[in-house]
């Protein structure tokens, strides 16, 4: 059954009759309660109606504004536009104009056209004639893409509160009362369930800004900023992607005491890391979900034993089509921005994947497996988490289409580990290894970042970028190949 903003609204009210006292939103010394909630909202869509605009972006940071804006616009059904902080200019500037945004709160406005209005939080622009969008649409998610362009998601309003309300019914018994938002609200996992989900339960959703998480621009992530931050938190619950638990779990092995969920997804997890969180207390469960179903799909729940990235949630339906790719049909998107509705109500996601039981285990992207000269199928992403749950390596890329010996980008955890902490950790992930699936060459590289346009906001490589920056030594034929300093070679 779908969630109507009507009902998560009307669920708000009854938290605010019920606790009043209760501390929905926090950021710092900053609370709002249950009690004032409803009253903020109102508030925030009296100034959004006084403006008159309909499709309007969201950037600010993190915090207690970000969250009222979020739902000042999911009440009165205007088009929600959130802005990722790390996109370029450029893409900016695509997000503006193939969203058609009449409206603008948060900073960087005046440089797109914004003007300034009475109300000091609303920047507007006249959009005379602004694109088409899919009937219904409130939400546009703009992800990564393939390309610098990023590609609109189109949602309607009940997509990503349905999907809340499942995940709440995963969670259901663990007592959740506060959780961290560890990602960017931006970033539609997060707005759903380090938001809306905190929000259905009637905990608190605790709201620092992404700097005192420990982000360092786009690329740098500081885990000791993030644990202090943790600490003074004490949160219940966090969704954190693979690298971001690898940079946790490293600089402090021992769980908080505090944590009784934390969600990772966006990118396929290494069993090895899996295993290295949960011996030190951390209580880690996979997931599974893409932005044009409306985020989490599948999720492994607390209290059963974990298989692959878990059950479909109870509003999704999940099969599996001749050739293994995975399909996904319930809270599923509108369309993509500027292009034709989807044919189907089933969403191929592109996946493919088998069933253990009831749950449902990942085998790799369709686009991504790549076979080796010795007609071996590999999946990047299982060498790659393999390899970065070593403490040595932050981020790796693993290649091997018709060569006779993969090929890995490697990014140093710092910029004092060396080429032989490197070769090491290599050599510690091919010793789990089969061997059509080792490492045999690898290079040193900057990291990827969406900033450079190599990786998503949840943490995925945009492979294509990334295979034609290096694409001349990854591809390069082994007769061609001449090793620098600034490259491996292992066993």
């Amino acid at each position: 059954m779908r969630t109507s903003p009507e009902a998560f609204l009307a669920r708000l009210v009854r938290h605010a009759e019920e606790r009043p006292a209760g501390i929905a939103l926090e950021e710092g010394h900053r609370q709002v309660t249950f009690a004032a909630l409803p009253g903020e909202i109102e508030a925030r869509r009296r100034r959004l109606h006084d403006c008159g605009n309909r499709r309007v972006a969201l950037a600010l940071d993190n915090g207690v504004d970000w969250a009222l804006w979020d739902l000042a616009l999911l009440q009165d059904q205007r088009v929600a536009v959130p802005v990722p902080a790390f996109f370029s200019a450029a893409q900016r500037r695509h997000l503006v104009d193939a969203a058609g945004l009449d409206a603008w709160i948060g900073p960087g406005g005046e440089a797109l056209g914004f003007a300034a209005t009475r109300d000091p939080a609303i920047a507007t622009r006249c959009v005379a004639a602004p694109p088409a969008l899919h009937a219904g649409t409130t939400r546009i998610t703009f992800t990564s893409g393939t390309s610098g362009h990023p590609r609109g998601v189109c949602l309607d309003a009940a997509a990503p509160l349905t999907v809340a309300t499942s995940i709440s019914e995963a969670l259901a018994g663990l007592g959740i009362e506060r959780h961290l938002a560890m990602l960017p609200l931006a970033t539609l996992l997060e707005n759903i369930g380090g938001l809306y989900v905190p929000l259905w339960l009637g905990a608190t959703a605790c709201l620092p800004g992404v700097a005192e998480l420990g982000w360092q621009g786009a690329s740098g992530f500081d885990p000791r900023r993030a644990l202090a931050t943790l600490d003074a938190c004490r949160p219940h619950s966090l969704i954190l992607v693979p690298q971001l638990l690898q940079a946790l779990v490293a600089a402090r092995p021992k769980a908080p005491t505090s944590l009784r969920f934390v969600a990772v997804g966006g990118a396929r997890v290494a069993d090895t890391l899996l295993a290295h969180a949960r011996r030190g207390g951390w209580p880690v469960f996979e997931g599974y979900g893409l932005s044009e179903c409306a985020s989490v799909v599948c999720l492994n729940r607390p209290g059963e034993p974990a298989r692959g990235v878990g059950r479909p949630l109870t509003h999704a339906e999940v099969r599996l089509a001749d050739d293994g790719e995975v399909q996904v049909r319930g809270a599923t998107q509108l369309g993509y921005l500027g292009e034709p509705a989807p044919a189907s109500a089933w969403h191929a996601t592109g996946d493919l994947g088998r069933w253990d039981g009831d749950a449902l285990v990942l085998e790799g992207r369709r686009r991504e497996v790549f076979i080796t000269t010795y007609g071996r199928n590999v999946d990047p992403q299982w060498v790659e988490g393999e390899l970065c749950a070593r403490p040595a390596i932050a981020q790796a890329l693993v290649h091997g289409e018709a060569l006779p010996a993969n090929r890995a980008l490697l990014v140093p955890a710092s910029p004092e580990v060396d080429d032989d902490a490197l070769a090491a950790a290599v050599a510690e992930a091919n010793a789990g290894l089969p061997d059509y699936a080792r490492v045999h060459e690898w290079r040193r590289s900057a990291p990827f970042t969406p900033d450079n346009h190599q990786l998503t906001a949840n943490g995925r490589l945009r492979r294509a970028a990334i295979l034609a920056a290096h694409g001349d030594w990854l591809c390069a034929s082994p007769s061609c190949h001449l090793l620098d300093t600034h490259e491996g070679v292992t066993p």
